[in-house]
Parts: structure tokens; C-alpha cells; sequence
């Protein structure tokens, strides 16, 4: 069965505005609720990918909070903090981690319009000295009160906006695209529009087939 032209339109819209060159890396934060206001306010700031530290095969994520975000926003597991940081410095990401030290700067004095990822711990315990120790910018947001850390899905939520908002000013939000390199973008399209068939054509080896104008398959 195609997809409805409807929905196929506003599928397009969505993913015409994703962004590969900002995402975030969550270590160390297990509550289910937190990694899914975390996926969901990735895919409301058009990110594409997010990234997590997992020993496991795959992060359990997906509750009530997510909203189905998880169907929207790729997940890219990493076994360790290497392999994360490592993967992420080898595609050109800057890394911004989120702590309060001697070195860290407000977030709102920093650049974050090119490839941004920004890096998040627990609450209650923060960020690893393994990966602090590798970031390029440690950042901190202001705070006035007694407390002085957010949950960890508001302060992805500060951090992403406002690189979003810097974006805007420059005019860097993508409209028509332009967010993502032609191979990818046709591919996600067609895993958006047909997730029942990802698995089909996986293991058959075979490439995703283009689609028409409506969405439909081309023979």
C-alpha cells in the first residue's frame, strides 16, 4: 500500500528541515522518561540523529513521553565513550559538554551554528571525567536559584533551541533539504514512508527504490 499523498507531503515538509550537523550525546541517563523528552525535543528542533552510550543493544526510550518521536529522530548507539567521541570528532562535530568547572563558559556566549553536539549526563552525577576531559568546550547554563542542575531533558531542550535559534538569525534552518546530503535524504524519506519494507530490503541487500511525486513506490 502507497502512502497517502497527505501524509507523504507533510512527511517531506518535516524532513526538509532536518539538520545532520546538530545532535546530542546522552551518557550515563537511564530513566526511560527523560531519554523520551530528550528524543522529542530533538525531533521538534529538527535534529536528525541522536546519539547514546549503551552497553546494551538498544536504549529503552520509548514511553508515553516520547510521542512517537522515536519513529522520527535515528538513534545511533555506541557501546562506549570512545567509540562515541570518536565517531562524532571523525565527522567534524565539536563537542560541547555540559558541566560547571573552572573552564566551563555560559552557553549563551558560543557558536553553535556549525556541527554542534552537545553532551549530557545524569542529574546526579553529570558528565564522566573520561569524556570531559575530550570535549572541546565544557558549558554551563545560569542559574539563580538553590539548585544547580536542570533536569536533563530541559537543559537538551535550552541547548538545542538555542542553537536552532542562532541558526535562524543566519538563516542556516533548512527548508528544501539542503540539511542533509542527497543519499540520505533519499534514504530516510523512504524508511519514514515505509518502515514496514526497511527490513525487506535490508535483507535482500537491495537499495531503496526512488519515489514519485505523491510517494509512490517506482516499479
Amino acid at each position: 500500500m502507497s502512502v497517502l499523498p497527505k501524509r507523504f507531503k507533510r512527511i517531506k515538509k518535516v524532513l526538509d528541515q532536518r539538520m545532520e550537523n546538530l545532535t546530542v550525546l546522552v551518557e550515563a541517563v537511564n530513566k526511560p522518561h527523560n531519554l523520551s523528552a530528550i528524543l522529542r525535543t530533538c525531533d521538534a528542533a529538527g535534529v536528525l540523529e541522536a546519539n547514546f552510550i549503551c552497553e546494551g543493544k538498544e536504549v529503552k526510550t520509548f514511553n508515553s513521553t516520547a510521542q512517537g518521536s522515536q519513529k522520527w529522530v535515528k538513534l545511533r548507539n555506541h557501546s562506549t565513550t570512545n567509540s562515541a567521541i570518536n565517531s562524532l570528532k571523525g565527522k567534524g562535530f565539536k563537542l560541547f559538554g555540559t558541566t560547571l568547572n573552572e573552564k566551563s563558559i555560559d552557553y549563551r556566549d558560543l557558536d553553535f551554528t556549525s556541527k554542534t553536539c552537545f553532551i549530557l549526563g545524569a542529574e546526579k552525577w553529570g558528565l564522566s571525567q573520561e569524556i570531559i576531559s575530550k570535549v572541546d568546550e565544557c558549558i554551563f547554563i545560569p542559574m539563580n536559584g538553590m539548585v544547580q542542575s536542570l533536569n536533563v531533558s530541559v537543559a537538551a531542550s535550552i541547548l538545542l533551541f538555542e542553537a536552532v535559534r542562532q541558526r535562524k538569525e543566519k538563516g542556516l534552518i533548512p527548508i528544501k533539504g539542503e540539511g542533509l546530503n542527497k543519499d540520505l535524504y533519499k534514504e530516510t524519506l523512504f524508511e519514514w514512508c515505509y518502515p514496514e519494507l526497511i527490513n525487506h530490503y535490508k535483507k535482500s541487500a537491495m537499495n531503496y527504490p526512488s519515489l514519485k511525486e505523491n510517494g509512490e513506490i517506482e516499479s
